[in-house]
């Protein structure tokens, strides 16, 4: 009986992985998370991620790995009302790396502080995961580094999109692109809401890119990264943007 309700366990759990909503998390720090752990209730049998060795794990917090500071991040209360609403099974991608500027989410492009080439890892990874199901949308956010370069931001994004849904094989505006506004801190305001003007411009030239506030939320005391409260409130916003644009 032992051997059967084993035998059981493991066809769901494979069955799950082979027929997941995938989504892309890309971006730098604040998509990665760096907010302190908690005890945050996940979905323990319909939530799952893409570990670094890509293989399929049930989802639990820091789902990055990029640098030893990940934490809590906006995908878990994301995943957590997107699956309140679907009842479908999550696969999620965790590719964002930490400190990079949208330069670095080129291919070929390694970013300099920790060796990885972040645009590269993510279509790999992605590609994996695409053998278990199919992309949903892809969530992005990213900014702080490139406060000082936004005459080009706008293009460099357009750039990205053409490439990621040109390497994953999807069609251009087939899914749902969501992207958030960096946090507007201290004395860092002012170029942050130059890049949060930036980034408001480009669902103009992308109709299939919706953008998320960063109104109200709060940072972890380094005026750069949102807290664990901003970072799951944050990732109900990304989750509450997407289920409207479906409508």
């Amino acid at each position: 009986m032992k051997k059967l309700i084993l035998f059981l366990c493991l066809s769901i759990t494979v069955q799950a992985q082979n027929n997941l909503d995938l989504y892309l998390l890309v971006g730098q720090s604040n998509m990665a998370g760096r907010g302190t752990l908690d005890n945050y209730l996940l979905p323990s049998d319909s939530l799952w991620m893409l570990a670094k060795d890509l293989s399929w794990v049930r989802a639990k917090e820091p789902f990055h790995y990029d640098k030893s500071a990940a934490g809590a991040g906006l995908a878990a209360s994301f995943a957590r009302i997107i699956l309140s609403k679907d009842k479908h099974p999550i696969g999620l991608i965790p590719a964002a790396v930490g400190g990079t500027s949208i330069r670095y989410w080129r291919s070929g492009a390694q970013d300099p502080a920790t060796g990885l080439y972040p645009y590269d890892d993510a279509i790999r990874r992605a590609k994996v995961a695409l053998k278990h199901g199919k992309i949903k949308a892809i969530l992005w956010h990213q900014g702080e580094s490139d406060t000082e370069s936004t005459a080009s931001y706008v293009q460099e994004f357009i750039s990205l999109m053409d490439n990621l849904h040109r390497d994953l094989d999807l069609p251009l505006g087939s899914i749902p692109v969501i992207i958030g506004e960096t946090g507007e801190f201290g004395d860092r305001s002012n170029s942050r809401q130059r890049i949060n003007a930036v980034i408001r411009e480009i669902p103009n030239r992308l109709p299939f890119v919706k953008v998320v506030t960063s109104e109200g939320l709060t940072h972890n005391g380094d005026l750069t990264h949102f807290d664990t409260p901003a970072l799951r409130e944050l990732g109900k916003r990304y989750a509450e943007v997407l289920l409207r644009f479906r409508q």
